[in-house]
């Protein structure tokens, strides 16, 4: 593998795989208002935020975590200005004490939080502008959790970064376009573990921990609890289980953090979780565990770089998919194994949509795996979709970028009747 390559993939996984609390579209609205505030440099009167659709529908049903079980933008929006440390960007609110929560409940009763939409053309804008004492700061955040691209005091500009969709971000400076089934697998066999150790051991002990807490805790709709009490202890729904538990409870509010893929903690335990299982019930090496995990995680960022951070197209879907590539890998497969198991699942699960977060989104997790190792198994077996099976097309790329083409321009429309649906009542 080329040196420019090789780079570029530690990069990436560098960039992804990182720290979250909590959902983190409601985080990156508390991170947005920490920076407002920070700006103005007081606690505000005031707080208004903009937020584009996508963000709207996502925060909309999620507990913002270490605020006693409040939802929503408001709350989000609050925790940050209130308790928020900027400068643990996704992890913003993870030092909020006991009597921080007490003070951001008597903010949003004695304070003025308004909420409007984005006149952004962007799917993924946040601004929150504060005042207080006479003085105003403005933050905005666009195109990813933690780009900022303005900041600013008493119309003082203390931050200008020119931003256009679809353009790049400035947090993810690595470049996308080199990766590639084949590379990604030649890759997790050829790469340094050492250069890649320490972002996949904290993802392996954040996101199993989590996963535990789901199992043993009273979390949102306990679907890993209903997948093993219904299913049993087989290991596939085990890898189902598990890594749905981890999202109950990361929607229900737990203060556990998460390794995130492609800006989803979802996504992140997904394209982990089984394939940790999976290679505890194998009882394959520590090293090869973390080279699964790079094809997993690496197929999931691949299938996501054209799709985008936020779409109508459930992001667990990639993740599931990139989960089985890992497992997939853990049973010798390689680049052409691999590349038949992502075929085969996104021609089983591409039709599922996003509705934002919440609790059922454990239960979508559980169907991503189950359609990522259903598609695993035809490929062991044999048995795989082709070309002119619906959006597979001959070559497991130009299927990639048929899914990427679908869910960031043909669902367009599906997203703006799912937001509709979801707040044209009033109720976001």
């Amino acid at each position: 593998m080329d040196q420019e390559t090789y780079d570029a993939y530690v990069a990436i996984l560098e960039e992804e795989l990182v720290c979250a609390m909590g959902c983190t579209e409601p985080i990156a609205v508390a991170y947005c208002a920490a920076l407002a505030r920070s700006a103005l440099g007081a606690a505000p009167e005031r707080v208004d935020v903009a937020a584009s659709s996508n963000i709207i529908k996502n925060v909309k049903s999620v507990v913002v975590p270490n605020t006693g079980g409040a939802r929503g933008i408001e709350a989000a929006a609050a925790a940050g200005v209130v308790a928020g440390n900027a400068d643990a960007k996704l992890e913003v609110l993870a030092g909020v004490t006991p009597e921080q929560v007490e003070e951001m409940r008597a903010f949003l009763a004695t304070h003025e939080v308004t909420v409007t939409p984005s006149e952004r053309p962007w799917i993924f804008d946040i601004q929150v502008r504060v005042s207080g004492g006479g003085h105003t700061a403005f933050c905005e955040i666009a195109g990813s959790h933690t780009n900022v691209i303005r900041v600013e005091r008493d119309g003082e500009v203390l931050l200008d970064q020119p931003f256009e969709e679809g353009a790049g971000e400035k947090d993810s400076g690595a470049d996308r376009s080199l990766l590639s089934v084949e590379k990604i697998v030649e890759f997790a066999g050829a790469v340094d573990l050492e250069d890649v150790k320490q972002v996949l051991g904290r993802q392996i002990a954040c996101n199993v921990a989590i996963a535990r807490e789901g199992l043993t805790g009273g979390w949102g709709a306990g679907i890993g609890k209903v997948l093993l009490e219904a299913y049993g202890d087989g290991v596939a729904n085990r890898a189902k289980a598990w890594a749905a538990a981890g999202s109950d409870a990361r929607m229900g509010g737990c203060e556990l953090p998460v390794v995130i893929n492609s800006g989803s903690g979802n996504q992140g335990l997904t394209a982990s979780v089984p394939v940790i299982v999976y290679a505890q019930e194998l009882g394959v090496a520590h090293e090869e565990l973390l080279r699964a995990l790079v094809v997993s995680n690496l197929v999931t960022i691949h299938l996501k770089t054209g799709i985008g951070r936020l779409s109508a197209y459930c992001g667990a879907t990639s993740a599931g998919a990139g989960a089985a590539a890992g497992i997939t890998y853990l049973y010798g497969g390689r680049a052409d194994e691999v590349a038949h198991t992502v075929v085969n699942a996104i021609a089983i699960e591409s039709g599922m949509v996003c509705d934002g977060a919440k609790a059922s989104c454990a239960a979508k997790i559980a169907s991503a795996v189950e359609a990522g190792l259903l598609g695993m198994q035809m490929q062991r077996q044999g048995k795989q979709f082709f070309g002119g099976d619906g959006i597979v097309v001959k070559g497991v790329e130009n299927t990639i970028r048929n899914v990427g083409v679908l869910a960031a321009q043909g669902m367009r429309e599906t997203d703006r009747t799912i937001i509709e649906l979801m707040c044209g009542s009033g109720a976001c």
